[in-house]
C-alpha cells in the first residue's frame, strides 16, 4: 500500500487476485462497502505478472522464495511503506505445545510433508523484520488457519481440504458411489471463511502496526475434526451414501491448534461467520459455478 502522498489516491495492490483470498478481498471491497474514499484497489493474477521474475512482468511462476523476495524488494525500491504478506499455519514447528502462537514460528522444524514451503514462508518474517529495522518499513504478515470459501481450489487431489471434500461429496452423490475420504478423519482443524479473512486482512493493512505476524483464526473452541467436517458437508449437500475413510492415506499433522488471543486483544468485537453458514454459502457457490470452479 502506498500512502506517502495524502493528496493522491491510496493505491492498494493485491497479488493472487484471482485466487481464494484475492477474490474474497475483492468481494468485500466491491460488494460489501469495504473500500474507503480515496482508495484505489488493484487486483493482479498470475496472468498479469510473474512474481518470480526480477520485474513484475512475467510468464512462468517458479518458487516461493523468489516470489517473496521480489515482492518485498520491489515494494522497497518503489518506496511502498506498507506490505501485508500471507503465511500459513503449516510454518509452525511439527513438535510443539498447543495452542501455537505468533512467538513460536521459528522454534523447530515444520512437518516434513511441506518443509520446503514452510521454510520459504518463514523467511518472509525474517525479511519483514530486516526491512523494518534497516529502513523503517511497515512490512508484516498474517497467518490464517484453514481457509475455505468461494473461488477456492476444489480439486479432489490437491485442493484445500474442505473444498476438495465438497467436490468429492458432490461427485459421490451424483454417481451414487461411496464417499472416499483420505485418512482417518481424526485430525483437528480450525476452519475460517475466506470473507472473514478478507475483512481481517483489510483491517491489518489499515490498522495493524507491528512487524510481528498475527494469527487470523477462529477460536480454539471452534476446532473440529475432519470427520465432523465431512459429516457437515454430507448434510449440507444432502449426501446419504456410505462414507469410507481410507487409512492407508496419511493424516498429516493431527492438530495445529492456534491461539487467536492476540487478534482478540486488538479486535475483540469481530464476528466470525458461523461454520454452518459459511459452509452452506461455499457449497452453494460451488454448485452454482460448477463449470468455472477450479476442480
Amino acid at each position: 500500500m502506498d500512502s506517502n502522498n495524502t493528496q493522491s489516491p491510496v493505491r492498494i495492490l493485491v497479488t493472487g487476485g484471482s485466487g481464494l483470498l484475492g477474490k474474497a478481498i475483492e468481494h468485500v471491497v466491491t460488494k460489501q462497502g469495504g473500500a474507503r474514499d480515496g482508495e484505489e484497489w488493484i487486483f493482479l493474477s498470475s496472468k498479469d505478472a510473474n512474481l518470480t521474475s526480477n520485474f513484475l512482468y512475467f510468464i512462468l511462476q517458479r518458487d516461493n522464495i523468489r516470489i517473496n523476495d521480489n515482492v518485498l524488494h520491489t515494494a522497497h525500491e518503489m518506496n511502498i511503506n506498507r506490505v501485508v504478506s500471507c503465511l500459513s499455519s503449516c510454518i509452525f514447528p511439527d513438535k510443539t505445545t498447543y495452542p501455537i502462537d505468533e512467538t513460536m514460528i521459528h522454534n523447530g522444524p515444520p512437518h516434513e510433508s511441506n518443509y520446503g514451503y514452510s521454510y520459504a514462508k518463514r523467511m518472509i518474517d525474517v525479511q519483514n523484520r530486516g526491512y523494518r529495522s534497516q529502513y523503517g518499513r511497515k512490512y508484516t504478515a498474517v497467518i490464517p488457519t484453514n481457509v475455505f470459501g468461494p473461488y477456492d481450489n476444489f480439486n479432489k487431489e490437491n485442493g484445500h481440504v474442505l473444498s476438495a471434500l465438497i467436490n468429492k461429496t458432490h461427485t459421490a452423490k451424483v454417481e451414487g458411489s461411496p464417499l472416499q475420504v483420505w485418512g482417518s478423519g481424526k485430525p483437528l482443524r480450525q476452519f475460517i471463511y475466506s470473507l472473514d479473512i478478507a475483512r481481517l486482512i483489510i483491517w491489518v493493512l489499515r490498522e495493524y502496526e507491528e512487524v510481528s505476524p498475527i494469527i487470523l483464526s477462529v477460536g480454539e473452541d471452534d476446532e473440529i475434526s475432519i470427520k465432523e467436517a465431512v459429516e457437515k458437508i454430507a448434510e449440507t449437500l444432502e449426501f446419504k451414501g456410505e462414507i469410507v475413510y481410507d487409512t492407508t492415506k496419511s493424516d498429516g499433522q493431527i492438530k495445529k491448534t492456534a491461539s487467536n488471543a492476540k487478534l482478540r486483544s486488538l479486535l475483540p468485537d469481530f464476528e466470525f461467520t458461523p461454520f454452518p453458514q459459511a459452509l452452506k454459502e461455499t457449497c452453494d457457490w460451488f454448485l452454482n459455478n460448477y463449470d468455472i470452479a477450479r476442480r
